[in-house]
């Protein structure tokens, strides 16, 4: 009898031993450290509209003043954009422009809809320089759903862009000319001319002083023909729930413009950041 309970003692010790060593060699493994971002590098990529980074931005842009007199007019661009490797010594940077409107039309009424649709295709030379820039084709389709923006023109030009990184600057301007192609008839011919200024100021940790104004010139017009703003605003890239983005506010006065513009624009900027994995 105390062999039997002997034998049974050293059975369930045996066993306690199994069960015990078995479940430590099932004990999960640390879980690998979440990809860390480099929130400094990727804020001067964002600045960089030709750099390698992947990004899906939606650009909210309030209009008010001006024309729009007491009333606020709301342009929300959503702008992805993506660059791919095209040779060794080259890469393509395709961006596409799908502008959304709300637009006060008189008192009490307003449109609302899309805008004509702009597709820019940069090619730039790979390198590490401080000096970067690219050029290639640019084309607006009339995809607009609303008369107070329809054009009903297929437009194509040239565009072009340049940036300098210095320490915690990053400098540029982008230029586009758009001409009418093709039309449906009773289009509005489009001969308009675009440059965007960028100048950004890096505190670090993400942080940038930003001023980017969309300065226009309407060569169809008569008499006032450009729109140039002024103004500044603060960008902050950040990860969010393990997501880099890129988030901003800017405000800009119209100091000249046409008498049909609104007089100031609040712009706010949300991007999601694709970086690539190295």
């Amino acid at each position: 009898m105390t062999c039997r309970r002997a034998l049974q003692r050293a059975l369930i010790a045996s066993a306690l031993v199994t069960v015990v060593a078995t479940a430590g060699a099932q004990t999960p493994a640390p879980a690998a450290p979440a990809q860390s971002h480099d929130v400094a590098e990727l804020a001067r990529k964002t600045q960089n509209p030709i750099s390698d980074l992947v990004s899906l931005p939606f650009q909210f842009n309030f209009n008010s003043g001006g024309a729009f007199a007491e009333s606020t007019g709301l342009n929300l661009n959503f702008q992805p954009v993506i660059p791919f490797s095209v040779s060794a010594h080259w890469n393509a940077i395709a961006r596409v422009i799908v502008p959304i409107n709300s637009l006060p039309t008189g008192p009490g009424t307003r449109q609302s809809g899309f805008g004509d649709t702009q597709g820019q295709l940069f090619f730039s030379p790979k390198t590490t320089g401080s000096f970067i820039w690219g050029a290639g084709p640019m084309m607006s389709m009339p995809t607009a759903t609303m008369s107070a923006v329809e054009t009903g023109s297929w437009t194509l030009g040239p565009g072009a862009v340049v940036v300098q990184m210095t320490g915690p600057w990053v400098l540029g301007g982008l230029f586009q000319q758009f001409w009418t192609f093709a039309d449906s008839g009773d289009a509005r011919d489009v001969n308009l001319f675009v440059f965007q200024p960028f100048i950004n100021y890096n505190f670090g940790k993400g942080w940038a002083l930003a001023f980017a104004p969309i300065v226009t010139a309407d060569w169809n017009a008569d008499g006032d023909e450009w729109t140039v703003p002024a103004g500044l605003g603060i960008t902050r890239t950040t990860v969010f729930s393990g997501r880099p983005m890129n988030i901003g506010v800017q405000y800009y006065y119209n100091v000249t413009k046409p008498d049909s513009a609104a007089g100031n624009t609040l712009r706010f900027v949300i991007a999601l950041l694709y970086p690539s994995k190295k």
